[in-house]
């Protein structure tokens, strides 16, 4: 049976072979577990996904919510799912034991997570965003927040939101008008209009708690004037017990060219000026707060890209297998049979390349979720404070690389199957559609570029991008120890060499104040630096290949070489047309910058 969701063997593969998911159970935290519990855990996904989110995930695309009487109505097959998700307890995975979790790495639980979001993106998001806000309060309320808000997250009866956006600012937080008036009671009350607020109003729970941005009467402005509240749907008594309706008012759904099961709400806070808001943390502190539940969601986003990638290269890998059509060049018969289409070289190629930017991502997203492991549970504050300044630095890359590049995976999905391809009777158009949404989700590409270059290259020192620099130092050192990856291993090299120099170089205009021209082509060079970072984890998973064809297993000795050849293919095909993108940023090139409003 063709697998649709991911494959098992790749799975696997960067578990134990590339990322060794077995040595955190030596993790005092994860010392109760085991291969055998994490393959359990796996399993149980797949199983929920497969037979509950997959399913509707075409119905969802096709009937999307409607907004009726004020209120969301969505397709009835999403609830059950969701509530299996819950239930197997993948809501709180890697929550400890004694507060009803699985105490999962985190590796573990992005694992599992994935198989829902390659069955259904659109469904998955429900608790996907629940996880993230309940995380936010569990992180920085206070404890009666926790106990009237935080627990009925993890019970699963309240669902959460993040609501940031405002109809004129867009990206631009700084901007945002969204009010906050100090109540006598200790509470606050909220005025203002948040859009494009993901699962803003649903049936699926009791209560859904939107995580608010808002500004105080006596805010500085800018980001710094930025306060955090929690805004439930309904208020909660103190017994726990559900309240009147607050003053949150449905204003509309937007409907959009994928994710079509998701709602995109906008919400009016205060029209009645009667919106009960309670403040988090300190006053003025609020984006600092809500950068935890923005960066979890940017790695959520980009696994979500990820998988809706993998989702199409499966599905095109096994119509490229069965369908006939033509013969090979050197075919001359027409009587002849026809051949698969993967026998032409030119499928081979869509083929690999969506198998070299879906698998490098993949291996790339479960690299970033172990070093959430390591950020919780290294045994030195040292080794966790340096494992968080790389997760940091990785993090847009993590979020806006597959964004693009799985994106154009989908798109060769579509290619293979021609004619077929865009029609919706096959869902390869859908998975497009629905990853276009990604490079825009939680940041730009352009807002990640201004972040990786303008702020994540130079923070704590650099420290971040020296580790990255001496790891892939490492990995190419020990690539050495094998001639056939010297053709692979050189490229990745030349490209650090010289990326190393730019950046110095694009670093000393932004210090001495040339910051317009130092990020004009900011975009660029998170390309750049993208196709190195996941240049480096093929160059690991091909030493993994070549490892595991010296153990001389001859039933993976297929897997392991496909690995290389896709190794090969990102390394000398993708990597070293990256020069071309350095001379541009080596010359400080204007066009775009440049470029007039009244030229257009």
């Amino acid at each position: 049976m063709s697998e649709t969701l991911l494959s098992s063997r790749n799975l696997a593969f960067e578990l134990y072979e590339v990322l060794d998911a077995e040595a955190l159970t030596q993790r005092p935290r994860f010392a109760d577990h085991n291969r055998e519990t994490f393959d359990a855990a796996i399993a149980t996904a797949r199983s929920i996904a497969e037979e509950l989110f997959a399913p509707h995930n075409r119905k969802n695309d096709e009937h999307e919510p409607q907004y009726v009487d004020g209120t969301a109505e969505l397709i009835p097959e999403i609830k059950p799912a969701v509530d299996a998700f819950i239930e197997a307890g993948f809501q709180n995975a890697t929550r400890d034991f004694e507060h009803g979790g699985m105490q999962l790495p985190n590796l573990l639980s992005r694992a599992c997570f994935a198989h829902f979001q390659s069955a259904n993106i659109a469904t998955s998001s429900y608790p996907m965003l629940t996880m993230g806000a309940s995380h936010l309060i569990e992180s920085f309320g206070d404890e009666n927040q926790k106990r009237r808000f935080l627990q009925p997250m993890i019970d699963g009866r309240f669902f959460g939101t993040m609501a940031l956006t405002e109809p004129h600012a867009g990206s631009s937080l700084a901007d945002i008008r969204t009010r906050a008036e100090p109540h006598a009671d200790g509470s606050y009350r909220i005025k203002g209009n948040k859009i494009f607020i993901s699962a803003g109003d649903h049936p699926l729970s009791e209560n859904i708690v939107h995580m608010v941005l808002a500004k105080l009467p006596d805010a500085p402005p800018g980001v710094k004037g930025i306060s955090l509240f929690i805004v439930p749907k309904f208020l909660v008594n103190d017994d726990g017990s559900l309240g009147k309706r607050n003053d949150v008012t449905l204003a509309g759904l937007f409907h959009k060219m994928g994710w079509r099961g998701t709602t995109s709400t906008a919400l009016n806070f205060g029209d009645n000026g009667e919106c009960v808001g309670y403040l988090v943390g300190k006053p003025h502190h609020g984006l600092a707060y809500m950068f935890q539940m923005m960066n979890e969601a940017r790695i959520g986003v980009g696994m979500g890209a990820i998988m809706l990638g993998y989702a199409g290269y499966l599905y095109s890998l096994e119509y490229a297998r069965q369908r006939p059509q033509g013969r090979l060049p050197d075919g001359k018969d027409p009587s002849s049979p026809m051949v698969p289409i993967i026998g032409h070289t030119d499928v081979r190629r869509m083929l690999l390349t969506q198998k070299a930017y879906v698998e490098g991502a993949f291996d790339l997203g479960l690299y970033s979720a172990r070093l959430v492991d390591d950020c919780e549970t290294l045994a030195t504050e040292e080794e966790r404070k340096q494992a968080l300044e790389l997760l940091d630095l990785l993090t847009p890359i993590v979020k806006s690389w597959p964004s693009e590049f799985c994106l154009k995976a989908n798109e060769l999905a579509i290619q293979i199957l021609g004619g077929h391809g865009y029609t919706r009777e096959y869902p390869v158009e859908q998975y497009y559609r629905d990853n276009r949404l990604n490079p825009i989700h939680e940041g730009t590409h352009g807002i990640q570029s201004l972040d990786l270059l303008g702020r994540k290259l130079t923070q704590n020192g650099g420290a971040g991008l020296k580790q990255l620099t001496r790891l892939i130092q490492g990995t190419c050192q020990r690539a050495g120890a094998f001639s056939s990856l010297d053709a692979l291993r050189q490229p990745l090299e030349q490209l650090m060499s010289r990326l190393q120099a730019v950046t110095l170089a694009l670093l000393g205009d932004l210090m001495a104040g040339k910051v317009n021209q130092a990020l004009a082509n900011s975009a660029l060079y998170l390309k750049v630096f993208g196709h190195a970072v996941i240049g480096w984890r093929w160059l690991e998973q091909a030493i993994r290949a070549e490892e595991g064809l010296a153990s001389g297993n001859p039933a993976d000795a297929d897997f392991y070489r496909g690995k290389l050849q896709a190794a090969r293919y990102f390394l000398t095909w993708e990597v070293p047309a990256c020069h071309h993108d350095l001379a541009i940023l080596e010359t400080r090139d204007d066009t775009c910058l440049a470029m007039q409003d009244a030229w257009f």
